[in-house]
C-alpha cells in the first residue's frame, strides 16, 4: 500500500463516521420536535424516518448526480453520469470499487474520496436539510403530501443548489461563493422552502375560514429536548468538522470552533434572556442557544480560530432573542420548534460573516485556499467584494427554493385536494373559523 492509499483510506474513514453523526441528526430533529410540542406527537419519529428513508432512495436515485456529478453549464450536475442509483447494475462506475470520485481527484478538492462515501455524507446532509424544514408541517401537512414533495425535493430543490455552490464546477462556486458546511445549503435554504409550506397551508386556511393560523403550542418535555440537543451536538462534530473531507489539523481546529460558538451562545442567550425578564431562562433557551452558535458558525467553521467562534457565538444569543420576538408577531403561521429565527435567521447570518471574519491560513488549511482574508482583518476590496459575492448567492438560492418549493406544494394541493389536515382530526383549535 503507498502512502497516498493510506491517506485516501483514513480520509474515507473519518469522512463516512462523520456521515454517520449527520445521519442521526435526522432523527435527532423528530426527538426536538418532541421536546418542545410534547409526547404526543409521535408521528415526529416516523415523519424522520420516512425522511431518512426518501433521502437515501431518492439521492441516490438521481439527486447525487444532480449536485455532484460534473455540471452542465454550471448549472446541473448531470443526471445521468454514471447510471442511476450509483451506476445501477453496472461495476465499473469510477470511484466505486477502485479509484475515487471525479471532483475528490487532485485537480479539484484532492481528498481520495471513494463515491460511496461521498454519497452518503451528502445523502445525510440532504436528509437533515428537510428534516428541518418539516418542523414547520407538525399537524398540519397530510404525511403523504410531504412524502411526495420529499421527491422532488431531493431530486432538484436540494440538489440544485449544491451543484452550485458545492460542486467545483457549479456556477457560484466559481464566482467565488463559499459555504463551509451549510449556512445557506442546509439552514438558509431549509428556512426558504419553509417559507414557501407556510405561506401554502395559510392559503388553504384562509379558505377554511380562519382569520388567523392556529398555533402548535409548546408543552416541554424535558428528557426529549435534552436528548435531543446531546444527539444534535454530538452530530454537529460530523456536520462540520467532517466537512473538511479530510482528517486534518484544519478538521481539529474545526471542532474547536463548533463547539466554543455553541458554549458561548448557549452563555450568551442564558444571560441576556436573565438581563430581559430577572428570571431562570430554562431549557428552552438554553437548547436554542447551543443550537443558535451551531448553526451562526456553520457556514464558516473551517475559515475562522477559536476566539472568532467565541465572538460570534456570543453575538448569536441576542440574534436569536431579537429574530424570535420579530418572528413571533406574525398571526398567520406557527413555527413552534424555530426554524425562521434559528435556522434561517442563523445560516443566513453566518453565511454573511464570511467576508468579515475568515483568516486565510484556517481557511487554506480546511481547503479553501483562495478566499480573502475578512474585512475586519484587512481584506479590504476583495472582502468587500466576497461580500457581494455571498449576498448575491443567498438571494439567488432563497428565491430558487421558495419558488421551486411552492410550486410543488400547489401542485400536490391541486392533486391531493389541499395538503393540509383535517383540524377536527388532529384536534387544532382554528381561531376565527366560521361556524
Amino acid at each position: 500500500m503507498s502512502a497516498q492509499d493510506a491517506v485516501n483510506i483514513s480520509n474515507n474513514l473519518w469522512v463516512l463516521l462523520s456521515a454517520l453523526l449527520v445521519f442521526l441528526m435526522t432523527i435527532a430533529v423528530g426527538f426536538l420536535e418532541i421536546g418542545e410540542v410534547g409526547e404526543d406527537h409521535s408521528k415526529s419519529l416516523l415523519k424522520t424516518m420516512l425522511i431518512s428513508g426518501s433521502a437515501l432512495f431518492f439521492m441516490a436515485f438521481l439527486g447525487f448526480n444532480v449536485a455532484f456529478a460534473p455540471t452542465i453549464g454550471g448549472i446541473i450536475g448531470n443526471p445521468i453520469y454514471g447510471g442511476v442509483f450509483l451506476g445501477g447494475l453496472t461495476p465499473n462506475v469510477g470511484g466505486l470499487l477502485t479509484g475515487v470520485w471525479w471532483s475528490m481527484a487532485p485537480q479539484y478538492f484532492g481528498t481520495g474520496l471513494t463515491l460511496g462515501t461521498y454519497f452518503i455524507f451528502e445523502a445525510a446532509f440532504a436528509s437533515v436539510t428537510l428534516a428541518l424544514v418539516g418542523v414547520i408541517v407538525l399537524r398540519k401537512v397530510k404525511l403523504e403530501a410531504f412524502f411526495l414533495f420529499s421527491i422532488p425535493y431531493f431530486i432538484v430543490i436540494w440538489s440544485l443548489p449544491a451543484a452550485w455552490i458545492w460542486n467545483p464546477t457549479g456556477w457560484l462556486y466559481l464566482m467565488g461563493m463559499r459555504d463551509f458546511a451549510g449556512g445557506l445549503i442546509v439552514h438558509g435554504a431549509a428556512g426558504a422552502a419553509g417559507l414557501a409550506f407556510v405561506y401554502q397551508i395559510w392559503r388553504e386556511e384562509k379558505k377554511k375560514g380562519l382569520k388567523e393560523s392556529p398555533k402548535v403550542k409548546t408543552n416541554i418535555s424535558p428528557t426529549w429536548l435534552t436528548l435531543s440537543l446531546l444527539l444534535l451536538w454530538i452530530g454537529w462534530f460530523g456536520f462540520n468538522p467532517g466537512s473538511v473531507l479530510v482528517i486534518s489539523y484544519g478538521a481539529t481546529v474545526v471542532v474547536l470552533t463548533t463547539f466554543l460558538s455553541a458554549a458561548s451562545a448557549f452563555l450568551s442567550t442564558m444571560l441576556f434572556t436573565y438581563l430581559m425578564t430577572k428570571q431562570n431562562p430554562g431549557l428552552l433557551n438554553a437548547v436554542n442557544g447551543v443550537l443558535m452558535g451551531l448553526i451562526v458558525i456553520t457556514p464558516l467553521a473551517g475559515f475562522v480560530g477559536p476566539g472568532i467562534a467565541v465572538i460570534l457565538g456570543f453575538i448569536s444569543g441576542p440574534l436569536f432573542i431579537a429574530a424570535e420576538r420579530w418572528f413571533s408577531r406574525f398571526k398567520w403561521f406557527s413555527d413552534p420548534v424555530g426554524l425562521f429565527p434559528g435556522h434561517m435567521v442563523g445560516g443566513l447570518f453566518g453565511t454573511l460573516m464570511i467576508a468579515f471574519f475568515t483568516r486565510q491560513v484556517f481557511a487554506a488549511a480546511s481547503g479553501f485556499q483562495t478566499l480573502p482574508e475578512g474585512l475586519f482583518f484587512g481584506g479590504g476590496y476583495s472582502a468587500l467584494h466576497q461580500l457581494g459575492i455571498e449576498a448575491f448567492g443567498i438571494v439567488v438560492v432563497m428565491l430558487t427554493v421558495f419558488v421551486l418549493s411552492y410550486v410543488c406544494l400547489w401542485l400536490l394541493g391541486a392533486a391531493l385536494h389541499g395538503v393540509t389536515t383535517d383540524y377536527k382530526k388532529e384536534k387544532l383549535t382554528w381561531p376565527g373559523a366560521r361556524a
